[in-house]
């Protein structure tokens, strides 16, 4: 069985087969692969911030005082098989948000795994995202469904009803005939959680049938999550299924072995680190080597799992952490590094010695987010 897939046995309810293998729309759903380490402290106007894998902080505008901390925690709903969550940590109060701003959590999905919507056609598919959530601060928060290749959004609210009690979301979106996605490797849905949202996007009627974004309809309503030090929020257990669906005939969360999970994380980020230890730290479990005789790079790193699109290398020493560096073995020191004939599957890091003979050592990050 390919790793990508897991058996939908039992589900009907789609209308598939019961022994149809189906791949989740959602990756990491239930945010138990974090590559990057467990926390993530003091974030204010730094977006696009990653933590759990595929799951980021995004944020508009300029915040004054730091916004969040984030983190994978183990706070979960009782008995539902879920064993971590991503935990957000207010860290100040702003009473008003600062205008104009928002702050977010969200899930970027390329093009070539949304075809199956139709989007653009008559035959456009409705979709439902399914989520367990948490939070002190009870109210109307608003969960966006953006398509970025054509500018069009969808806005829905859902409700926190009893404070710090898990709660199960279903929300139904319907489908689009407008706007046809782009079948690449490129972002054409995001799929928002907001957590905070001042008037530029709270101002106008919330937009709860698809068109054309307006900032000032996509959160309206949204509850100021910023507005006391001492609020959080939690999420697990998401899931996107393809038509409409309820409480009663919603499929089961599509659980995945950590090792599938993980190799379809590792398509947008990847390491040559143990999982959960910080890029820059000093070690050599995971180390790579290379050799290079006479002035010559000998030698490649093949990736384990091919990435979305050719990534962004970061050489660390694996002495000392620095990046850049790569860790003379010879001479007992760093030199500074360079990388060539990156590709999606692999690439070439060697240093500047000139030494006849040379071995090196080195860690690396790759990333190819959306």
């Amino acid at each position: 069985m390919p790793l990508n897939t897991i058996p939908n046995k039992g589900l009907t309810s789609r209308g598939y087969p019961s022994d149809r293998l189906v791949t989740p729309i959602i990756i990491n759903g239930d945010m138990s692969v974090a590559q990057r380490g467990t926390s993530e402290t003091g974030l204010r106007n730094t977006g696009g911030v990653y933590l759990i894998d595929r799951w980021a902080y995004r944020r508009s505008g300029t915040f004054t005082t730091d916004t969040f901390d984030m983190s994978q925690s183990t706070d979960v709903p009782s008995g539902q098989g879920f064993v971590k969550s991503l935990k957000m940590d207010n860290l100040s109060t702003q009473s008003s948000p600062p205008n104009p701003t928002y702050s977010a959590i969200a899930q970027n999905i390329e093009g070539q795994n949304l075809q199956m919507l139709k989007k653009g056609t008559s035959n456009a598919e409705s979709i439902t995202i399914s989520f367990w959530v948490k939070s002190n601060k009870t109210g109307t928060y608003i969960l966006e469904v953006r398509d970025s290749d054509n500018g069009r959004t969808i806005n829905k609210s859902y409700s926190i009803n009893s404070a710090s009690t898990w709660e199960k979301k279903t929300i139904s979106y319907d489908g689009d005939t407008s706007g046809v996605l782009d079948n690449d490797n490129a972002t054409s849905f995001e799929v928002t959680w907001f957590l905070s949202a001042s008037a530029n996007f709270t101002s106008g009627t919330l937009q709860t049938s698809w068109g054309t974004l307006t900032n000032e309809n996509r959160a309206v309503g949204q509850v100021n999550l910023l507005d006391d030090a001492n609020n959080e929020w939690y999420i697990t257990g998401v899931q996107l299924e393809v038509g409409e669906f309820d409480s009663t005939t919603l499929p089961s969360f599509p659980f995945e072995s950590f090792a599938s999970n993980l190799q379809r994380c590792q398509r947008y980020y990847q390491k040559s680190y143990n999982i959960g230890t910080t890029a820059g730290t000093a070690t050599s479990d995971g180390i790579m080597l290379g050799i290079r005789g006479n002035g010559a790079f000998a030698g490649a790193t093949r990736l384990p799992v091919v990435m979305r699109t050719a990534p962004t290398l970061t050489i660390y020493s694996n002495t000392t952490g620095a990046s850049g560096k790569v860790r003379n073995a010879d001479t007992g020191s760093d030199e500074t590094a360079s990388t060539n004939g990156v590709s999606d599957n692999s690439f070439n890091a060697q240093g500047t010695t000139s030494s006849i003979s040379t071995v090196y050592q080195f860690q690396y990050v790759a990333e190819a987010e959306l």
